[in-house]
């Protein structure tokens, strides 16, 4: 067990949103030992930091990949501005659309999301957005977008949906996989070093593809099936009792 990557929301942290002092612990005690950590997260940096200063993660992806945080530099993929402008054009014709923007000013949304705190324009075809778009979040309470997006989607983006509901467009060389691969190099791992730990559609290639797949129990089913082996799930610590098992051996 060289480094440990692991995915924050649903996974690592609690439902509620917090992260245990028994994780935190057992993840010093990695850090004594020498193990990397990691982060693998569809949040975007400013969301993470308090997990960051808990944790102290060695590197962090975030945003799906769209943006890789490394020790002096970061990696990042965007979204083409001309791919974004026509795919928001033809979803603003859908009448409860909610569309958000993952920019490197901010985040930008047609509907208020006091969660997210952003910046609103009910017109997004004429808000002034930024060039840098990492990631479009897309969602509906009254229409079925899987029979929309799927159409609308160009060769360069791709899109995932995530906790059953938010569907996500990003540049095509943004995965979880892709931002993992980076932050291996940038420490000289190896794939076969990883232990991953995940729980839904963007986990599933990272738990195939590292050396070790973990998926907690209360992941979906594909992540389920995609990992080597299932630990607790995340309400109950279930990454730091399977890392705990490990250090102990």
């Amino acid at each position: 067990m060289k480094v440990i990557i692991t995915d924050l929301d649903r996974t690592l942290l609690h439902t509620d949103k917090t992260i245990s002092d028994y994780t935190i612990q057992i993840m010093q005690e990695c850090r004594k030992q020498g193990i990397f950590l990691m982060a693998a997260t569809a949040r975007p940096v400013r969301a993470i930091k308090q997990y960051m200063r808990a944790v102290h993660f060695n590197a962090v992806t975030t945003l799906n990949g769209a943006r890789t945080i490394l020790m002096d530099r970061s990696v990042d993929y965007s979204i083409d501005k001309k791919t974004a402008l026509s795919l928001i054009k033809s979803l603003m014709a859908v009448n409860d659309i909610v569309i958000s923007l993952e920019t490197d000013e901010g985040i930008i949304s047609n509907i208020d999301i006091p969660e997210w705190n952003p910046t609103v324009y009910d017109n997004l075809l004429t808000a002034p957005i930024p060039d840098t778009i990492y990631k479009m979040i897309i969602s509906s309470e009254g229409t079925n977008l899987d029979t929309i997006i799927p159409s609308l989607v160009t060769d360069d983006v791709y899109c995932s949906v995530a906790d059953g509901k938010l569907y996500q467009i990003m540049s095509s060389q943004a995965t979880k996989w892709n931002g993992i691969k980076c932050m291996l190099e940038e420490f000289g791992l190896s794939v076969e070093d990883a232990i991953y730990f995940g729980d839904d559609n963007d986990d599933i290639e990272p738990l195939m593809k590292c050396g070790t797949g973990v998926a907690v129990a209360n992941s979906i089913p594909a992540a389920l099936e995609a990992a080597d082996t299932v630990t607790l799930s995340n309400d109950e610590d279930g990454v730091a009792e399977y890392v705990k098992k490990l250090l102990e051996l």
